[in-house]
């Protein structure tokens, strides 16, 4: 169905497909075409989604995916009863041993610069209220599933588990809540185009794309400390050279002030690995994938105070010598 909406609505001809893990995009006259649907996808969203993509095209980012205009002139089709738009990318090879700090310095700063209004999308200064909300939703779950034994080994891990985790989340809201009290934040910490979930691999696979799907507009210390746990996840034992030149190749472009590493650490200590665990789990159907999650979830369990350590050495190991301030309990 793609390739039919690619002929019929933008008169492209594909010469062959490329599957990722995420899309099919395909290729035409040496340019990558991608077919997103966005159904459910509110316009307002969309319209700045838009904006985005061009004021970072226009501040000379060539990995951008832009949104291509229909034959009828506009960006939103219709086939099926459901709707598309269509991102086009240069073809760029993927480089070896790039500095994935400096490239998102750089993806920030021009991001910056970015004068449009965002709303729909803006989540500056939202942490505490989501993090709450989510908080308070997995509260009522767990108080609920309180009245019951536990049906299976998940249950179980949960029920005992999540006193703790909630105590780190409390402890989280409580350090941007003292943040925001204490620290002035800098013109480094003003608001950028961000991803929803910064990793290693998001940039180093796919062509290099950079998708506006991907992005909110928040503060840059959100991708900073999204990519340190994501490494940190993918072997903790191993992971602190990596996060110290990533750090390190960031501030070769763009400071991080004192208010950015305490909003970086505020992110480490809510512990959306976890939460993330739990939602998943209970709105999954599949076995398979259940599965994977209670293994996920004993790892976590099991491995919770090496992360205790890991946080309560953090601002040592990456070589902050100003005084920062320590959850006292870790």
């Amino acid at each position: 169905m793609s390739m039919e909406v690619l002929e019929k609505y933008f008169n492209i001809k594909a010469d062959r497909s490329i599957r990722t893990r995420r899309y099919t995009r395909y290729v035409s006259n040496g340019l990558l075409y991608t077919i997103v649907n966005v159904t459910h996808v509110e316009q307002e969203v969309l319209i700045e989604l838009y904006e985005m993509s061009e004021h970072m095209a226009k501040h000379s980012d060539k990995k951008v995916s832009r949104f291509v205009a229909a034959q009828e002139g506009t960006y939103l089709v219709t086939h099926d009863n459901e709707d598309f738009v269509l991102l086009q990318n240069q073809f760029h090879k993927v480089k070896p041993n790039r500095k994935t700090g400096r490239q998102l310095a750089r993806f920030h700063y021009r991001g910056k610069q970015l004068q449009s209004q965002v709303e729909k999308l803006n989540r500056t200064g939202e942490w505490k209220k989501l993090w709450a909300s989510r908080l308070d939703q997995m509260e009522k779950a767990w108080a609920g599933m309180s009245q019951e034994p536990p049906r299976d080994e998940f249950d179980k891990m949960f029920l005992e588990s999540f006193p703790y985790y909630m105590g780190l989340c409390e402890n989280a809201i409580q350090y941007v809540t003292d943040t925001e009290l204490d620290e002035q934040p800098q013109y480094s910490d003003y608001r950028t185009i961000t991803h929803k979930r910064f990793y290693d691999s998001l940039w180093k696979s796919e062509q290099e794309i950079r998708n506006p799907f991907d992005w909110v507009v928040d503060h840059p210390s959100r991708d900073l400390s999204e990519w340190i746990r994501d490494r940190y996840f993918k072997g903790s034992r191993t992971c602190m050279p990596d996060i110290k030149k990533f750090l390190y190749e960031y501030q070769t472009l763009l400071p991080i002030s004192s208010y950015a590493w305490r909003l970086l650490y505020a992110r480490l200590l809510f512990p959306l690995h976890y939460i993330e665990c739990v939602e998943e789990y209970y709105s999954s159907s599949s076995q398979s994938v259940k599965k994977e999650l209670e293994e996920k979830m004993s790892g976590y369990l099991r491995d919770t105070q090496d992360y205790e350590q890991f946080l309560r050495v953090f601002y040592d190991s990456v070589g902050i010598k100003k005084p920062m301030p320590v959850v006292e309990w870790l």
